[in-house]
């Protein structure tokens, strides 16, 4: 078995919103800082309950020559916390992001978009 085997994308998609939405802004007024966030369940809230839910997203930059960068990982508590997540990124050194997101019940799923 090969890792991308068991990873899930939109596709895979269900009534439950497990993919993570990429979006970039810019950060409060500092030179060179952007911002990425990453969301599970954004349009369709994700389960958030000790039985079901997001147990971390984390962020990947993939540099101009290929270079795969980890940017952070976050985890989260059932219950008490969102999977809604902030990275303070130069965006202009990168050419695409991907995220995962890990479902304690249905598995591992990404997402990738190219920065224009």
């Amino acid at each position: 078995m090969k890792f991308e085997e068991i990873l899930k994308g939109k596709t895979a998609e269900g009534k439950e919103k497990h993919v993570p939405i990429i979006e970039i802004g810019k950060g409060h007024g500092k030179e060179d800082v952007d911002i990425v966030r990453v969301i599970v369940g954004k349009e369709v809230p994700h389960p958030n309950t000790a039985e079901h839910h997001i147990s971390w997203i984390e962020l990947f930059g993939v540099k101009k020559d290929g270079q795969v960068i980890q940017l952070g990982r976050a985890a989260f508590a059932p219950v008490y916390t969102n999977p809604n997540i902030r990275f303070q990124v130069n965006v202009k050194e990168f050419k695409a992001f991907c995220a995962l997101a890990y479902c304690n019940i249905h598995g591992i799923w990404e997402n990738c978009i190219e920065v224009e």
